[in-house]
């Protein structure tokens, strides 16, 4: 498992560096202003539902009933219950687009009402979401494609299809803006043009995985109906976490301008890690998990659990020291430039550094819930999502008005460590979770390398990045690049002097990435 978590993670990365090159030139060129506002709302949308139809409850019910079908009826049997369910989600997506193609002005008026207040930002985010919003008919057909491959242990195209993303809005942004009004949408555009690349891709892949889709007509077999069965509670789950972002959206349009606009910044660096992490931790470990208990292999399933939390937790807390301690210099440097000015670089760490608090519950939770699906159970997580949203949604009316977007960071923080923490206790009453005796060691070890990481960062930025504020922007960069790469040597020697690492893992994540070079 430790080679594909390193396989998707490093595509992951990829895709991640590349969607901060996009994000600088963003932030540039659109700032924090009206434009910026009124794109992320179109943008955000789309992904809303994406989350809840593909990424999410639809690859949590697809992936343990296809591989099912995969191992004990074969491969044509499998591509017959694909095939039924691609019918079914374009027939659906068709008609979801067609509703909200003409309902947008009012849906707009629930979505982001603080908006109306300002007429032209309304009708700026009423335009581009109705250029983006067919987008998501594009990416669930790439999520159940995506499943597919994942659960044939084809993990490379599926990591690497977020690039064509980041590529296409890259090429918009420059090349569509002086054509078009503004670059807002310019960026609308290269979203709907990233979802057709995004599904070519993984079509042609599918094609030489001998799994190309063709439509064919849906039918009450025990495969779709046990696929519905997991998918209504997977859905109402996914539909929880979907409605508290939402949420998000519709306080921080209540709040000053810029407000949108903080949270995106921060949460893209905040998705850093949890993408290349936790995204792939859980992408890896699902179809694993659901291979082994579908085998009987019960003892190693559970140490796949075991593994896949341990490796969560090793990697994402380096980052939670980062995000805390040097929080400013990492914003100041990434997106302080063109209309993108120093107090927004200050408004947006703040905000990051209550994500990072939060970080390694973002990234655990795809590790926790694929214990729950791989058995096909998602009633389970859906309650215990209820449970977090509702923290979640009371403490960010509770906490919008003195803190402003921090708030709303710090209440997402506190309802993720809700959602682990009632997650865990499940899957440990059940004995699906029982620490080992390497986890219990390499835990606390853990825990004392990101400690030391966090105070060596804390000195540097005392120290070093203070005076260099202000001065020489080439010498910041560069002063800010060396901390950065000191710290991951500091936190890999301790790493392998603690042996939270071995260095026979090292070898296998360096043989993946080299793969994927």
């Amino acid at each position: 498992m430790f080679r594909q978590i390193a396989n998707i993670g490093g595509l992951t990365l990829i895709s991640r560096i590349v969607g901060f090159v996009r994000d600088v030139a963003t932030a540039a060129i659109l700032g924090a202003g009206p434009v910026a506002d009124a794109f992320f709302v179109a943008f955000r949308l789309p992904n809303h539902f994406r989350s809840l139809f593909a990424e999410g409850a639809f690859n949590a019910a697809f992936v343990p009933v296809f591989s099912g079908v995969l191992v004990r009826k074969g491969q044509t049997e499998a591509k017959s219950f694909a095939e039924m369910l691609f019918t079914l989600m374009v027939a659906v997506q068709l008609g979801l687009l067609l509703l909200f193609w003409v309902i947008m002005p009012w849906f707009m008026l629930v979505f982001a009402p603080g908006f109306a207040a300002e007429p032209a930002k309304f009708d700026l985010a009423i335009a581009f979401t109705r250029i983006t919003f067919p987008y998501l008919l594009c990416i669930t057909l790439v999520s159940l494609i995506g499943g597919v491959l994942n659960s044939m242990q084809r993990f490379t195209a599926a990591a690497a299809a977020p690039i064509l993303m980041n590529v296409v809005l890259l090429a918009a942004l420059f090349g569509l803006t002086p054509f078009l009004p503004n670059a807002g949408y310019a960026l609308a555009v290269g979203v709907l043009l990233s979802g057709v690349a995004q599904l070519a891709y993984l079509y042609w892949d599918s094609r030489r995985a001998g799994m190309d889709l063709h439509f064919r007509r849906p039918r009450a077999t025990p495969e779709v109906n046990r696929f519905l069965r997991v998918l209504g509670p997977a859905a109402l789950g996914r539909g929880l976490t979907q409605i508290s972002l939402f949420v998000d959206t519709l306080i921080a349009s209540l709040l000053p301008t810029g407000a949108v606009s903080y949270l995106y910044y921060a949460d893209r660096l905040n998705q850093l890690p949890l993408g290349v992490i936790g995204i792939a931790v859980g992408t890896a470990l699902l179809p694993q998990l659901s291979r082994q208990l579908k085998a009987g292999q019960f003892e190693a399933a559970a140490a796949s659990q075991n593994r896949a939390i341990e490796i969560s937790l090793v990697l994402t807390l380096p980052a939670v020291a980062a995000f805390i301690a040097i929080s400013f210099p990492l914003m100041d440097m990434l997106f302080r430039r063109g209309a993108f000015s120093v107090a927004d670089a200050a408004a947006t760490a703040s905000v990051l550094q209550a994500y990072g608090m939060g970080l390694p519950a973002f990234v655990l939770v795809p590790a926790m819930v694929s214990g729950f699906y791989a058995r096909e159970d998602s009633k389970t997580p859906l309650y215990v999502s209820l449970v977090a949203v509702a923290f979640n949604v009371g403490l960010k009316f509770a906490l919008m008005g003195p803190f402003g977007p921090v708030g709303i960071a710090a209440s997402t923080t506190v309802s993720s460590w809700i959602n682990v923490i009632f997650l865990g206790i499940v899957l440990h009453r059940r004995g699906h979770l029982v620490p080992d005796p390497a986890f219990k060691s390499r835990l606390p070890k853990a825990v004392v390398a990101a400690g030391l990481l966090t105070i060596v960062l804390l000195g540097a930025n005392h120290w070093l990045l203070v005076d260099a504020a202000g001065g020489d922007r080439l010498r910041e960069v560069m002063i800010l690049a060396g901390i950065v790469a000191g710290s991951a040597v500091l936190y890999a020697a301790l790493a392998l002097a603690l042996g939270l690492v071995s260095t026979r893992e090292l070898r296998l994540a360096i043989g993946a990435r080299n793969r994927n070079a």
